[in-house]
């Protein structure tokens, strides 16, 4: 069961940061950025994903379904004030960077687990 929730984690972390990556290259045209995003998503993912489980078997399915929505709105604000502070040179809002990576991963990473795997 371990073996399996951590090559379940670290999946989707990689459709993640490749949806992300791809995404945000796709709006801020920057190269550069992209360490920070890995960086970002290593540090939110696998802490949102781990507080989220244990949520999951304390409390349960539904009250997992509110702590993400809250959760992810968290995640939202901590990453965009990451990359405000990170990018000098952003053409963009910051929260709102964050919020589109965050909603494409979301829907993007859904369509993967329905679809594909």
């Amino acid at each position: 069961m371990k073996n399996f929730l951590i090559t379940t984690e670290i999946k989707c972390l990689i459709i993640t940061l490749v949806i992300e990556l791809f995404v945000g290259l796709v709006i801020t045209r920057k190269k550069e950025y992209i360490p920070m995003f890995i960086l970002v998503n290593i540090l939110t993912n696998p802490l949102l994903s781990a507080i989220l489980f244990y949520i999951n078997i304390n409390y349960g399915l539904d009250l997992r379904r509110i702590a993400w929505v809250i959760l992810e709105i968290i995640v939202v604000i901590v990453e965009g004030l990451i990359y405000k502070k990170a990018f000098d040179d952003l053409k963009i809002n910051p929260l709102f960077l964050s919020l589109i990576l965050n909603l494409s991963s979301i829907i993007f990473g859904e369509l993967i687990d329905y679809y594909i795997i």
